[in-house]
């Protein structure tokens, strides 16, 4: 389900060709699939013993990402240029509809292709740990799936040869405190979801929505901020607070009656624009308006530009609302974590939205308290997880909402229900990812967090 890339040149005449880009996504509930993508933070094997330091974030080059890359094409995989530097591998043949990108300090993405089940995502992720180690063991590197970098600060992070990261740079700065540690901090695990109609993607939408907060604390995985304890539980979480709120969080406009794809392509006309790709080449148009390109009113670098469908597509991968809509829903609450847990993260919500019956319920479970009531507990988690303030209880409604998942898993008789194991634990009262990290470094680990590099690696 990932988008490596969009051509559709077709001048955009009206508002129903960019609604007709979402729409194309619709699919009969035969044909619906799960595509799970995960990031993870490279680092220096503390015996690599060739004067890096240890545990230290690689480089592109020499002896790091770029080299990684370069090390895993082959005949499954092509490589994805940026003018003349290796970003990412295109997967062919028996790796066909996946791919391999790197996010901008060289967070190593796998975009899972789209399959039926759930025993096809946990093998398909475990593969991608396979084929991985292997080369990078050989250039002293490993790899640590966790919600922000535990260890280093921010300028001690590398940048990604990639063009659109260099405008994201300059641009986030400017519209919030904390949006370059998303960018060069952050590990993320989300799943992909289709829709079969305007009216079940609008019902996915705000069920999924108003629960992503649930998940950022079922799945709460970063507690560590350079080398230090800070108080959170999802310190990922907390940093998407602050980066952008022109393009992130629960717009209000998605929970509205009538909400749907036309009122999603107005949502996203207003957001402010990153790039525009001619010629091989992203042009930094960032701050500039798409719905006043549209209307001709612009400076350069967009004057005597025609705007495009695909230039419309490529903007929607540049919003970033914890939910987010293309030719299918993107979940995008969770911290990386262990392999366990990421596969969780999508059986959560296969259960919770793909049996029609429990979505339905989960609905009915969602409504019970008004979509502010969503909005505000967002703010909460990243510091509370489950202790967080929630009328009744969050404790008891993660419950309910993890009980929803099973009846929704054990509805497909595809044998998934117990891919959610460790999500009752949690919602039954037993410790997160966070806190069980927690519990270690203020007891065994003597409050250090570099043992979580041998401990929480692939």
């Amino acid at each position: 389900m990932s988008n490596p890339g969009t051509s559709n040149t077709a001048s955009i005449e009206s508002r129903a060709q960019l609604v007709e880009a979402i729409e194309r996504g619709c699919k009969p509930k035969s044909e619906w699939k799960i595509g799970t993508e995960h990031e993870k933070f490279g680092f220096v094997l503390p015996h690599a013993a060739d004067g890096r330091e240890p545990l230290s974030p690689p480089p592109y080059e020499p002896r790091g990402i770029g080299a990684l890359l370069e090390k895993l094409q082959g005949p499954d995989w092509a490589p994805i240029m940026d003018g003349e530097n290796l970003i990412g591998l295109k997967g062919e043949n028996a790796q066909a509809g996946r791919a391999i990108s790197l996010e901008p300090a060289g967070q190593f993405e796998l975009s899972g292709a789209p399959v039926v089940s759930l025993q096809e995502t946990e093998a398909e992720m475990q593969a991608h740990y396979d084929q991985v180690r292997g080369p990078a063991a050989e250039l002293g590197l490993g790899f640590l799936p966790f919600g922000f970098q535990p260890l280093w600060p921010r300028d001690a992070m590398p940048w990604m040869p990639k063009s659109r990261y260099a405008i994201m740079r300059n641009y986030m700065p400017k519209v919030g405190s904390l949006g370059l540690d998303m960018m060069t901090r952050t590990c993320t695990v989300q799943v992909n979801l289709d829709f079969s109609d305007e009216a079940d993607m609008a019902r996915k939408m705000r069920v999924s929505l108003a629960l992503q907060p649930v998940a950022t604390a079922l799945f709460a995985n970063s507690p560590f901020v350079e080398g230090k304890a800070n108080g959170l539980l999802s310190n990922r979480a907390r940093i998407w607070t602050d980066t952008d709120n022109q393009r992130s969080g629960q717009p209000s406009v998605f929970f509205e009656d009538g909400f749907g794809f036309e009122q999603y392509v107005d949502w996203a006309l207003d957001v402010p624009m990153y790039f525009v790709s001619r010629e091989g080449r992203n042009l930094d148009v960032a701050g500039c308006s798409f719905r006043r390109w549209l209307a001709g009113d612009v400076q350069e670098p967009l004057k005597g530009l025609t705007p495009t469908v695909g230039d419309f597509e490529d903007h929607l991968t540049t919003v970033f609302p914890d939910v987010r809509l293309k030719q299918f829903l993107e979940m995008r609450g969770a911290d990386a974590g262990k392999l366990d847990m990421m596969v969780a993260q999508s059986a959560l919500w296969v259960g919770l939205l793909y049996d029609p019956a429990t979505l339905e319920a989960a609905e009915k479970l969602v409504r019970e308290q008004p979509w502010s009531a969503y909005q505000q507990l967002r703010g909460e988690v990243p510091r509370l997880g489950l202790d967080a303030a929630f009328p009744g209880g969050l404790k008891p409604f993660a419950k309910r909402v993890v009980q929803l998942a099973e009846q929704g898993l054990r509805a497909r008789v595809r044998n998934e229900a117990g891919y959610l194991d460790p999500l009752h634990l949690i919602a039954d009262g037993g410790p997160n990812q966070a806190q069980y990290w927690l519990d270690l470094y203020n007891g065994a680990w003597g409050q250090s967090v570099k043992p979580l590099f041998t401990e929480a690696v692939i």
